[in-house]
């Protein structure tokens, strides 16, 4: 069974910096694209940032500029480091990658998440 395990959550006063990680391990036979999403206390979750297998990225309007993702694809983790943190950045943040297994039939593949870590902002 894959797992996605994070860290690198916690509180932070608005201007600092995060530097978020999650790291898939488990029967992997490939690791295509992955994400970041967040979820803020009574709202739905959303999208935040996505790396593809060949290293393009794309963000959300909001956080251009100020968070960049990565992988390492050797260690199969997945970085966001979060710099000028607002406080309306405050939600819950995970990860998720979309992961190949192998299967008696041949090779299944499915969007993994991690457990979730909790950023807060204060202002």
């Amino acid at each position: 069974q894959v797992q996605l395990v994070e860290s690198g959550g916690g509180l932070v006063q608005a201007g600092g910096s995060l530097r978020h990680s999650c790291a898939a391990s488990g029967r992997i036979f490939s690791i295509n694209d992955m994400g970041w999403y967040c979820q803020a206390p009574g709202k739905q979750r959303e999208w935040v940032a996505t790396i593809t297998s060949g290293d393009s990225t794309n963000y959300e309007d909001s956080v251009k500029s100020r968070f960049t993702i990565s992988r390492d694809n050797a260690k199969n983790t997945v970085y966001l480091q979060m710099n000028s943190l607002k406080p309306e950045d405050t939600a819950v943040y995970y990860c998720k990658g979309r992961i190949g297994t192998t299967q008696n039939w041949g090779i299944l593949t499915a969007d993994y998440w991690g457990q979730g870590t909790q950023v807060t902002v204060s202002s």
